[in-house]
């Protein structure tokens, strides 16, 4: 495999698989080759919509000594050395789905003056993301509120909780049921995650206004 060939069933079905290192050569073997390829192929259209060099990572899971990891993903950053701290972008897998996201979290210095930022253009965040995008406040769990279900006071209770608790994260983006036909398909995939992240890219130029 030299290059991303979509998603197959036996992808998603890794989650599956009981036990530490057999689901980890599992993801390695397969799933993380695939998506390191994807965000390879992604990483110059951000580049460039971006203004900033984006660079790959795949996760590796290396902390986990007993429980198998239930997703796995790559994320783009604008440094070689970790994405953690920084706004960036994820595309990745549960069981159930692939997500493709715009994340700031727990790690991120920056949490605190992005709540700030977003409070200042709450009504343009709201209007720009489309309607059945979804958020999450952690990225450690596969459900998500489409933008369309959350009211403006709900909304401003995530970016609240995004200012004010240690632990808080704010992801935006899409979810992709696993039995989509765009996920099987290189070109369609690559060109629906260069859809979402052209939309995605306002919440990344949003952490730009922070001083």
């Amino acid at each position: 495999m030299n290059h991303f060939p979509g998603f197959t069933q036996k992808d998603f079905d890794v989650f599956t698989i009981s036990g530490l290192e057999e689901r980890m050569e599992a993801l390695k073997s397969n799933v993380s080759p695939k998506l390191e390829f994807a965000a390879q192929e992604l990483a110059p259209y951000l580049t460039s919509i971006t203004g900033d060099e984006m660079f790959v990572h795949v996760a590796k899971h290396a902390r986990r000594t007993t429980n198998p990891p239930n997703d796995t993903w790559a994320a783009l950053a604008n440094s070689k050395k970790g994405y953690k701290k920084l706004p960036h972008f994820q595309i990745g897998l549960w069981e159930s789905h692939v997500f493709i996201w715009f994340a700031v979290i727990y790690e991120s210095p920056i949490k605190q003056d992005f709540a700030k930022v977003l409070k200042q253009n709450l009504k343009q965040v709201r209007d720009y993301i489309p309607a059945d995008y979804v958020w999450s406040k952690d990225h450690t769990k596969p459900e998500a509120i489409p933008n369309k279900d959350l009211s403006d006071e709900e909304f401003e209770g995530l970016v609240d909780r995004l200012q004010n608790v240690k632990k808080a994260e704010l992801l935006c983006g899409v979810h992709i049921d696993r039995h989509d036909v765009v996920l099987q398909d290189h070109d369609a995939f690559i060109e629906k995650c260069e859809e979402i992240f052209h939309k995605l890219e306002y919440l990344y130029r949003l952490t730009k206004e922070i001083e």
